[in-house]
């Protein structure tokens, strides 16, 4: 699943995209925005695939916006007017759709950027170490935001699951970083001595919880539900440890 926004100031316009995008099986629309100002605060929340901007917008063009973008998502760019189209791949977009387009041509952009985007996970969506590496250097190397990170293990607050993504909440960061990886994947990784799998959807640093109540618990200001099936295992760490 690939998650895209769609940007054009044009009401009908902005529409008929959203509309095509939520008949492509593998697209999934997480932002439809009217300026690149929405855009750019979506971009700052959450992990974007793929993103269909027109070019002639008011606040900002399309193609100023992606070039100010220092690590941009795929780019398929639509708009009325054909002599944009060598701009438009010199900031290397996927494609370039002429209005009006159809949804033969939509699907057939996006099958371009799905192509693109499935070659360079594969490349490059998780530089592989051995665990036995990992345990022992504390750290490990993910791609998000088109770039590759070290994130020491230590420094892990928590880890949650959003579909194909997860987002790793880490020490100092005021944003958690999203790679395209599995709650599995990132928990056979993990050391199991102060790592630990409390509700489907989480895993959590042991040495970094400062409390837990009523089936929560709390990093701060952030509360972390615990399964049911994941109570026991958790309860007998605390027990063991409680004074």
């Amino acid at each position: 699943m690939l998650r895209c926004i769609a940007i054009d100031d044009e009401p009908l316009a902005l529409a008929q995209i959203a509309s095509y995008i939520n008949k492509v099986p593998y697209l999934e629309l997480v932002g439809r925005c009217h300026g690149a100002q929405e855009a750019h605060e979506i971009l700052q929340q959450t992990q974007v695939d793929l993103m269909f901007v027109d070019i002639n917008m008011p606040d900002l063009n399309g193609l100023d916006f992606v070039r100010s973008l220092e690590f941009p998502p795929k780019v398929i760019f639509t708009t009325a007017y054909s002599d944009y189209a060598i701009d438009g791949y010199k900031v290397q977009a996927v494609d370039y759709l002429l209005k009006p387009f159809s949804l033969k041509d939509l699907e057939a952009a996006a099958e371009r950027a799905r192509q693109r985007i499935e070659s360079e996970t594969a490349a490059y969506g998780f530089v592989p170490q051995p665990t036995s590496a990992i345990e022992q250097d504390g750290f490990f190397y993910v791609k998000c935001d088109y770039r590759i990170t070290r994130i020491n293990i230590d420094d892990i607050h928590y880890v949650e699951s959003m579909g194909e993504y997860i987002r790793i909440f880490v020490e100092g960061q005021s944003r958690p970083y999203m790679p395209l990886l599995s709650l599995k994947r990132i928990e056979e990784i993990l050391p199991t001595d102060h790592f630990m799998r409390v509700h489907r959807s989480y895993i959590v640093n042991l040495r970094r919880v400062t409390e837990i109540s009523r089936q929560r618990i709390i990093f701060g200001d952030v509360q972390i539900p615990i399964g049911d099936s994941y109570k026991q295992t958790l309860l007998d760490h605390v027990n063991a440890r409680l004074l």
